[in-house]
C-alpha cells in the first residue's frame, strides 16, 4: 500500500466521471475543513496480507491525525502511486473496514465517492507534518 497523507485546512470534491459501474452513483459535492486527507493506493500484493495492511493503514492515519491535531479523516482512493493495483472490491473493503475502525476510535472518518474521477480543491498549510508519504 502507498499512502499520501495531506493535512488540509480545506478539502472539497465534486464527482465528475464515474469509472466503476458497480459502485453507487453520486452527484453530491462535499467540503471538509481541518482534516487529514489520505490518498490511498492499494497494491496487488496487499490482497495477500489484508489484515496487516489494514492495521498499518489505521496506525498511520491515527499517527498523522495526531501530528496535525485533528480527528477528522477523509479516505480517498488514488490509484496512481504505484505500478500495480489491487482489485476495486478489495480496495473498497479495506476502505470500509478502515472507516469503521477509525469511527470506533472516535475519529470523524469519511470516504470520497469510490469509482469516480473527482474535481478536487486542496488547501494545505506549509508545515512539516502537513504532507506525509508512507509505503508498506
Amino acid at each position: 500500500m502507498k499512502l499520501l497523507m495531506i493535512y488540509c485546512t480545506r478539502f472539497s470534491y465534486t464527482p465528475q466521471i464515474k469509472t466503476l459501474d458497480e459502485f453507487p452513483h453520486v452527484n453530491e459535492s462535499a467540503v471538509f475543513e481541518n482534516s487529514l486527507v489520505a490518498f490511498i493506493h492499494a497494491e496487488e500484493h496487499d490482497q495477500q496480507n489484508a489484515k496487516s495492511v489494514e492495521t498499518k493503514l489505521i496506525k498511520n492515519l491515527k499517527w498523522a491525525a495526531k501530528k496535525n491535531n485533528t480527528t477528522k479523516v477523509v479516505l480517498h482512493s488514488f490509484a496512481h502511486l504505484a505500478e500495480t493495483k489491487a482489485g476495486p472490491q478489495f480496495t473498497k473493503e479495506i476502505f470500509d473496514l478502515a472507516e469503521a475502525r477509525m469511527k470506533n476510535a472516535n475519529y470523524d472518518c469519511t470516504q470520497t465517492p469510490f469509482g469516480y474521477f473527482l474535481d478536487i480543491d486542496v488547501h494545505a498549510p506549509g508545515v512539516s507534518q502537513a504532507r506525509i508519504f508512507k509505503g508498506f
